[in-house]
């Protein structure tokens, strides 16, 4: 049989008898990479071990240290848990299982709801797949083909059914499961070797809520119960972080079914950390060239018209009338973005190139329709506030003014909160509107302001805004969880829209570029994320309370009032605990709540002009004076 060749990462070339496969590659590089191979890339795309390599190929090994690895061991691992379900609930109709971030999910339709006893006995069950190793075997059918061998699965007939005629099918067959997939899957079942089902939840069959309630089990896989081990007790530590639960032990904020969902309300403690974010961050703005705008929080129809946002985003908005009286009615939006109100603003007056840049910031508040399913405390709410900016600038000027928005993302998140953070650029979509020009251009300023800056980017393809492409930055918390914040985005379309234009040193008129930007983004989000970032300790500029003061007996309480006032006038924010209640109840109370510094005061204390100083983390830390323990605050604060 003759040989052929294929092409390796390194730029060397193997030689292979015809017909062999990914598989037979790695085992002629040798045999640890042979028994280490879980998957392929030929020519980029990835296909299982037993595919059969064509001369001329690029190929890749893939093994567990591949980032594409835990994907195709978790997809499998939605496979393995399929057939689980299968042998215990004969009757179930399967939704579709991919991967996700972390781990699986697959939804079913069985004629009860699952129960925790039920996802013990499904995972006995992945154990005992797993142990038979069964081999992951792609199949290719035809249209009817496939129609006949899910008889009996409404879903997965529905996915051929809107498949294209001709269309090649493929399955995977693992013993006598089979399911609809593309593949690649790990070469068999024993390949999964950590796992652990972690919860049921419900989900619209393809998200729509006119269709039927599915069951959806997730789980997540890992190569290693190391690796499972240390992800579960990332999970336990996120849970003691929610920022929900603290939420309610720290008494910041609350939601009321009777209120609406997504719509949280913010207690005199929450509202204290929001408005001193925003106060730090206008000042900041200020600072670097910003001036501020308010705007109102609804428009007629007529706005969303001209900026798109009827025809491209009105499923997100939420529209009603007003009878404007004589017989008169006109619809109204509520906003969902602050920037109409800033292109308005813009186009009130004449613009000269002098002008220029104009960087217009907003707090503005927006509401946003969004499915009851995906609310999720202050991370995903239906109305919250954006730290909200748009620069007007002439063509020249977006690379200088992107690269200092950058600037600002880096000294806010790394220098103040002390996040690493990356970023990526995300692409035209295919629902947009400006000529492909614009969007080439605009996407590779954006690329370039990164590069100048030095920061590193990936490429999402497709995702950015309608009007144009974007930056966006994603942090990394305390325990390693990413969250996406701000945003940069090129703009010349709402400009054009709104009719805007400046003129130039010619004394022509020109049309100006519009920058979206946010840096905290939702301050609803970011709250959220500070809250579990920070695990509820806020440093000592931004809590609520920095100090509580603690009087040992009721003849202290005179003096503890003038000390609370005189902290006060320094600017620091301050409670007393008098309740008749045990010292040692008073700073369990305090540790309780997160607060910085608890401060008794005793006849030694007033009689030297001092506070006993228990710090949150480190306990007593002995008496100073007041003047000591202003400088001490005012020395942590930004």
């Amino acid at each position: 049989m003759p040989d052929i060749s294929v092409k390796l990462p390194d730029g060397s070339e193997r030689a292979v008898p015809e017909g062999a496969t990914v598989y037979d590659v790695a085992a002629a590089i040798g045999p640890r990479l042979a028994q280490a191979a879980i998957a392929g890339a030929v020519n980029g795309k990835l296909v299982d071990v037993r595919t059969v390599v064509s001369d001329g190929d690029e190929l890749r090994i893939i093994t567990e240290r591949d980032p594409e690895a835990l994907h195709i061991l978790r997809h499998s691992a939605a496979h393995i848990m399929a057939e689980a379900v299968k042998d215990l609930f004969p009757l179930a109709r399967f939704g579709i299982g991919p991967s996700i971030e972390d781990g699986f999910y697959y939804d079913f339709d069985v004629d009860r709801p699952f129960t925790p006893d039920d996802l013990v006995a499904i995972e006995e069950r992945m154990l005992q797949i797993v142990a038979e190793e069964k081999r992951f075997d792609r199949g290719v059918l035809d249209k009817l083909e496939a129609w006949d061998a899910f008889d009996g699965q409404p879903y997965k007939r529905e996915l051929i059914e809107e498949l294209p005629e001709g269309e090649i099918i493929s399955t995977y067959n693992q013993g006598a499961f089979t399911d609809l997939c593309r593949g690649p899957h790990i070469p068999h079942t024993g390949y999964l070797k950590a796992f652990k089902l972690m919860k049921i939840a419900g989900a619209y069959w393809r998200g729509d809520s006119q269709r039927t309630m599915l069951q959806r089990i997730y789980g997540t896989a890992w190569f290693s119960q190391k690796d499972l081990d240390a992800y579960l007790e990332r999970i336990e530590e996120a849970e003691r972080r929610d920022h929900r639960k603290l939420g309610k032990e720290l008494d910041l904020f609350s939601f009321h079914e009777e209120a609406g969902a997504g719509l949280p309300l913010y207690h005199p403690k929450g509202a204290r950390v929001l408005r001193l974010l925003q106060e730090w961050l206008r000042a900041e703005l200020y600072r670097r060239g910003y001036v501020e705008a308010i705007t109102p929080h609804m428009y007629k129809a007529d706005v969303w018209k001209i900026s798109g946002h009827y025809e491209n985003y009105r499923e997100n908005m939420y529209f009603f009338e007003i009878d404007e009286g004589e017989g008169k009615v006109n619809e109204y939006g509520i906003k969902p973005m602050n920037c109409p109100g800033h292109l308005m603003i813009y186009g009130n007056d004449v613009r000269s190139y002098r002008d220029l840049p104009i960087r217009m910031f907003e707090f503005g508040t927006v509401y946003r329709h969004e499915m009851s399913g995906v609310v999720h405390g202050l991370m995903r709410a239906r109305g919250f506030t954006q730290d909200d900016a748009h620069i007007f600038c002439t063509a020249e000027q977006v690379h200088d003014e992107v690269v200092a928005m950058l600037d600002l993302v880096h000294y806010v998140m790394h220098d103040v909160f002390g996040f690493e953070y990356s970023a990526e650029i995300s692409t035209r979509p295919e629902k947009s509107i400006g000529d492909e020009r614009f969007w080439d251009v605009a996407t590779k300023s954006l690329m370039g302001a990164c590069e100048a800056r030095g920061l590193e980017y990936e490429i999402n393809e497709g995702d950015g805004a309608f009007y144009g492409p974007k930056i966006d930055i994603k942090l990394r918390d305390a325990i390693g969880r990413t969250w996406q914040c701000s945003t940069i985005q090129v703009d010349f379309n709402l400009p054009q829209r709104f009719g805007l234009t400046y003129r130039t040193a010619e004394n022509s008129e020109a049309q100006p570029y519009m920058l979206h930007r946010t840096i905290l983004g939702s301050m609803e989000r970011f709250f959220g994320i500070l809250i579990e970032h920070y695990a509820g300790a806020f440093p000592t500029w931004l809590a609520p309370v920095q100090a509580v003061i603690i009087p040992i007996a009721d003849r202290h309480l005179d003096h503890v009032a003038s000390v609370r006032r005189r902290l006060e006038a320094q600017g620091i924010r301050v409670e007393v605990y008098a309740e008749q209640e045990p010292m040692r109840v008073k700073i369990a109370k305090a540790q309780q709540q997160k607060v910085p510094y608890m401060l008794v005061i005793g006849d030694k204390e007033i009689e030297a002009d001092a506070v006993g100083v228990r710090e949150r983390t480190e306990g007593d830390i002995g008496a100073m004076s007041v003047e000591d323990f202003i400088a001490k605050v005012n020395a942590e604060s930004l």
